[in-house]
C-alpha cells in the first residue's frame, strides 16, 4: 500500500505539472520500470486525470482540487497533498506528450 501511494504520488507530481495544457492529449512517463499513460481534462475547478500503468494495466483516476489529490489507483483509494507528490517527483525518469 505504501509503495502504491509513493508511485501514485510520483505520478501526480508529473500530472499536476500539466495543468493548463491541452486536454485529452495522451501523455506518459516512466517511473521505476512502469509506464504511465494518461489523459487530463478540466471539470469546473478541478483537473481529472485518467490512465493506466503498464505492464500491470491497472487503471487510475485522480482528481486534483487546489492543493489536494484524491482518487483510485488499481482499486485502492488514494489521497494526498500536491506538495507530497512534488517531493516524490525525483524518481521520474521521463515525461512525454
Amino acid at each position: 500500500m505504501r509503495t502504491t501511494l509513493k508511485i501514485i504520488a510520483a505520478a501526480a507530481a508529473a500530472l499536476t505539472s500539466t495543468i493548463g495544457m491541452a486536454a485529452d492529449d495522451k501523455q506518459s512517463f516512466v517511473h521505476e520500470g512502469s509506464t504511465y499513460v494518461y489523459t487530463t481534462t478540466q471539470d469546473g475547478g478541478r483537473q481529472v486525470i485518467d490512465g493506466r500503468s503498464y505492464p500491470s494495466g491497472q487503471k487510475f483516476h485522480l482528481i486534483v482540487r487546489g492543493d489536494r489529490v484524491s482518487g483510485m489507483s488499481g482499486g485502492v483509494p488514494v489521497a494526498f497533498k500536491t506538495a507530497e507528490a512534488t517531493g516524490a517527483a525525483g524518481g521520474i525518469a521521463s515525461v512525454t506528450r
